[in-house]
C-alpha cells in the first residue's frame, strides 16, 4: 500500500518561505501524479498545487500562483511544494495525496485521491 508523508512545515513569518516534502513509501512514487491540499481551522480542504507523475504538467490554485511551485524527484520517491512570500492566510494543515491511477480529470476533488498524507502544519504569523 502507498504511503504518504508530509514534512517542512513549521513557523514562519509574513513574506518569508518554507518547502514542503512528500515522501512516498511501499511503491515508488513515479507513477503516481500528486496534489498538495490545504485546511485552515474552520474552512473547507482546498487544492493547492497539482504536478503529474511525469512532471511534465503543473497546476495552481490561483491565490498561490507565482508564489508556489511544485516539483518532484522520483529518484528520491519525493514531491516538494516550494512555498514564498508566504502569507498569513496560507496557514492551514498541508496535505499531499495521489490518486489510484497516474491521472485525475478533476485535480482539485478530495475524492479522486485515494492516499493521503498526515498532514504537516503551516504557520504565517508575525
Amino acid at each position: 500500500q502507498l504511503q504518504l508523508v508530509e514534512s517542512g512545515g513549521g513557523l514562519v513569518q509574513p513574506g518569508g518561505s518554507l518547502r514542503l516534502s512528500c515522501a512516498a513509501s511501499g511503491f515508488t512514487l513515479d507513477t503516481y501524479a500528486i496534489g498538495w491540499f490545504r485546511q485552515a481551522p474552520g474552512k473547507e480542504r482546498e487544492g493547492v498545487s497539482y504536478i503529474s507523475s511525469s512532471g511534465r504538467t503543473t497546476n495552481y490554485a490561483d491565490f498561490v500562483k507565482g508564489r508556489f511551485t511544485i516539483s518532484r524527484d522520483n529518484a528520491k520517491n519525493t514531491v516538494y511544494l516550494q512555498m514564498n512570500s508566504l502569507k498569513p492566510e496560507d496557514t492551514a494543515v498541508y496535505y499531499c495525496a495521489a490518486p489510484k491511477r497516474g491521472t485525475v480529470q478533476a485535480i482539485y476533488n478530495s475524492y479522486a485521491y485515494d492516499y493521503w498524507g498526515q498532514g504537516t502544519q503551516v504557520t504565517v504569523s508575525s
